[in-house]
């Protein structure tokens, strides 16, 4: 069966059972030198403002990049999930070690109460999160939208990077919709992918 042929429904089941069943201390090692293939990236080394995520289960870890940013003063923004309306809220973090808590679903975000609204005009790079990958610089996240709207509506000015490990990358082009929002680069533990957001 084609990627083409299966739905995003099964697509994202079976990526992310295949990064699920990955080894923690392989996932580590993943994530580690994916963090470091990504600052040989000119257009993220050389940014002044990060927003990332903040990793969940299986996702490439991001928290020593975070802390890696903040050594280098680059200000450093995360997601707060407003579920009734929809959208993400950026704000700043200084501490991850104390400045964050669970918010929907469980996934780690800064604390309201320790952390400023940050402007979205202000983000220079998304760091996105995903569930599937293609190498034209698709992506399909878990479903809910709200990376898509964030790139849409609150920084559409901000270049996108996705992070994902190699397992969840599909040669062909993925069977995305009118909203889903194409990469500027990709980057894997093995490689770093330019999308330029080309046209699907």
């Amino acid at each position: 069966m084609t990627v083409k042929q299966q739905s995003r429904k099964d697509l994202r089941r079976e990526t992310l059972t295949r990064r699920d069943k990955m080894e923690v201390e392989s996932r580590r090692r993943r994530s580690a030198a994916l963090v470091e293939r990504l600052w040989r990236l000119p257009p993220f080394a050389e940014a002044g403002h990060i927003f990332t995520y903040i990793n969940f289960r299986s996702e490439v870890e991001t928290l020593s990049l975070i802390r890696q940013c903040l050594a280098r003063d680059i200000v450093v923004s995360a997601p707060v999930t407003m579920t009734a309306e929809l959208r993400l809220i950026a704000r700043r973090l200084t501490d991850p070690d104390r400045g964050m808590r669970p918010g929907y679903c469980g996934i780690p975000e800064p604390d309201p109460a320790h952390s400023a609204i940050i402007d979205p005009a202000d983000i220079e790079v998304v760091i996105l999160p995903g569930s599937v990958f293609d190498e034209y610089g698709g992506r399909l996240g878990y479903g809910g939208g709200y990376y898509d709207r964030f790139l849409a509506d609150e920084a559409p000015q901000a270049l996108r990077i996705g992070v994902a490990f190699e397992l969840q990358i599909m040669e062909q082009k993925l069977p995305l919709m009118p909203h889903d929002k194409m990469l500027d680069y990709l980057v894997t533990e093995k490689r770093i992918l330019d999308c330029k957001r080309i046209k699907i």
